[in-house]
Formats: structure tokens, C-alpha cells, sequence
């Protein structure tokens, strides 16, 4: 079992470095599957690599394989190997296109779905070994409210949500919002809107979802990061195990990533509050 002493230590290490440090790490999470999460977050690490930014992503759905299939990678090793001390991470880092660099998850692997204290200290400690050569960690985190994903999103600068135009992944990504901000003292959320026709559509989600949460949770802020089109070009993209963006530089739904990324890269910091900013690992554990 982690101590307080122990997990205090931890977080004051890192978060020394990284306040010297300009990295920037995002979760990106959904209330639920199927909303297009992982394809988001391949293609916005592919476009923030081709703009010679150095990203690593860690695939965050631990027991399931999904980011290095999405893009047709098959790594040897996995977040299994080292939770185990079979590896490091630097030994598992996989290159994928543009430079990305990918920590796999690992598939079929029921024990990796509840991480405890001490696997999380390890994960901690071995993500801090290789921090400083990135600009941008990506989360990839399951979809829900599972241990493993609130830990993910607390222990980023800032949690991204993606949400649909389905009522389910509305109220799924609404108790996520809940969730974080009741156990977890999450006060900041960016909303991305995925699979719409119109960016007036993906506005008119985006005042559905705060009007609910400005009436049931008036601390909590959420703003409106963009939208992502529906456009058949996902599909294909998917069939050939690549991104979107690499495929169909041109079409409209890799322009939307493309603002996306832009955004994000205009900020010369985390956009939420001074605190959470510079604070890395900033609620993964209950401090005394």
C-alpha cells in the first residue's frame, strides 16, 4: 500500500520538473464507447508530430489494445510488462506515423482493468522518466467512470472530453463531468463534439450539455475546445488501419482535426486554473 509520505514525495518530484518543464498532458476521455475517442486522439497526435511537436501517447484503456491496431502497429511489449518490472517504458515505446510515439495498453489483460496504488506509483514514476522529451502527453483513457479513467483524467493538466449527438454519450459524458468534479475536485473540462454535419450543430450539444451542467454543477466549467464532421473517410481510414489525416490530408473531417491541433499548439500553457496547470499528477492519490 502507497503511503501518504510516499505518494507526497512522488508528486512533488514531478511536479518540480514539470513546472520547468513546458509539457502539456491531456487526458482525452468519453462517458461512453464508440464515440470516436481513440480515432481523435491517433489523428491529433499525427498532426501535432507533423507540426514537429514530440507527443507521446499512452493508450490509457489498459487490458485493451486499441490505438496501435487503429493504426496498424503490433508491439511487442506492453503497459503489462512494465507494471510487472519485465521492461521500462522507454524499452516499449513504439514509433508510429510522423514520429508519434505509442505506450500500448496490451490486450486481454484483465488485471491491467483496476490498476492498485503500487501499479499506479510505478506507471507514475516510469512516465516521469521520459516526461521531459515530449510537448505533449496524450491519455488515451477508457470510456466511463471506471478507477482507471478518473485517475487518468486527475492526473492530467487537463481532461478533453469527446461526446456525440447520441443522448447516451450526452448523460454518460455528463456523469464523467460529475464524477471528476464531486470525487475528484475537478473543476475545469474542454468538450469536443464528434460526428456532426455542421459546427451549429455541435454548438447547439455544447449549450444542451452546460445548460444541464451550469444548473446541477455551478463550479464546474466547461468550454468549447471543437467538432469533428461526420465524413466517410473515418470509415475508410479505419479499414486500412491509418489515420485520417495521413490518408486524406484534404478532406473536411482532417481540416477540423487540424483546428484542433492549431488551438491547442496557440496556447503557451494549460488553459485551466493556475493550480491544476502546474500540477501534474495532481489528484491520483488522497494526500495527508
Amino acid at each position: 500500500m502507497v503511503t501518504g509520505n510516499q505518494a507526497k514525495t512522488l508528486k512533488n518530484i514531478v511536479s518540480n520538473k514539470i513546472k520547468s518543464s513546458s509539457l502539456r498532458v491531456l487526458a482525452v476521455s468519453s462517458g461512453k464507447g464508440g464515440v470516436g475517442k481513440t480515432n481523435i486522439v491517433a489523428n491529433l497526435a499525427y498532426v501535432l508530430s507533423k507540426q514537429n511537436k514530440k507527443v507521446l501517447v499512452v493508450d490509457a484503456d489498459l487490458g485493451l489494445n486499441n490505438i496501435d491496431i487503429l493504426l496498424g502497429l503490433n508491439p511487442k511489449f506492453h503497459i503489462g510488462h512494465v507494471l510487472s518490472g519485465e521492461k521500462n517504458v522507454q524499452d516499449i515505446i513504439t514509433e508510429g506515423p510522423a514520429g508519434i510515439h505509442l505506450l500500448p495498453a496490451g490486450g486481454g489483460l484483465q488485471e491491467l482493468t483496476q490498476l492498485d496504488d503500487e501499479k499506479k506509483v510505478v506507471l507514475m514514476e516510469e512516465l516521469d522518466q521520459v516526461s521531459s522529451g515530449y510537448d505533449f502527453m496524450i491519455f488515451d483513457t477508457g470510456a466511463g467512470i471506471s478507477t482507471n479513467v478518473t485517475y487518468f483524467c486527475s492526473a492530467a493538466h487537463e481532461t478533453i472530453l469527446i461526446a456525440t449527438t447520441e443522448p447516451t454519450s450526452l448523460t454518460d459524458v455528463y456523469a464523467l463531468i460529475k464524477t471528476l468534479h464531486m470525487n475528484h475536485a475537478q473543476k475545469y473540462f474542454r468538450l469536443v463534439i464528434n460526428s456532426v454535419g455542421s459546427e451549429s450543430e455541435a454548438q447547439l450539444i455544447f449549450r444542451n450539455l452546460t445548460a444541464v451542467a451550469d444548473k446541477f454543477l455551478p463550479n464546474v466549467s466547461i468550454e468549447y475546445l471543437g467538432y469533428i464532421l461526420s465524413d466517410p473517410f473515418v470509415t475508410k481510414a479505419v479499414r486500412q488501419q491509418k489515420a485520417f489525416s495521413q490518408l486524406y490530408p484534404n478532406s473536411e473531417v482532417a481540416q477540423c482535426i487540424s483546428r484542433l491541433a492549431q488551438k491547442i499548439m496557440s496556447e503557451k500553457q494549460s488553459v485551466v486554473g493556475e493550480e491544476q496547470s502546474t500540477l501534474f499528477w495532481r489528484t491520483a492519490f488522497s494526500l495527508q
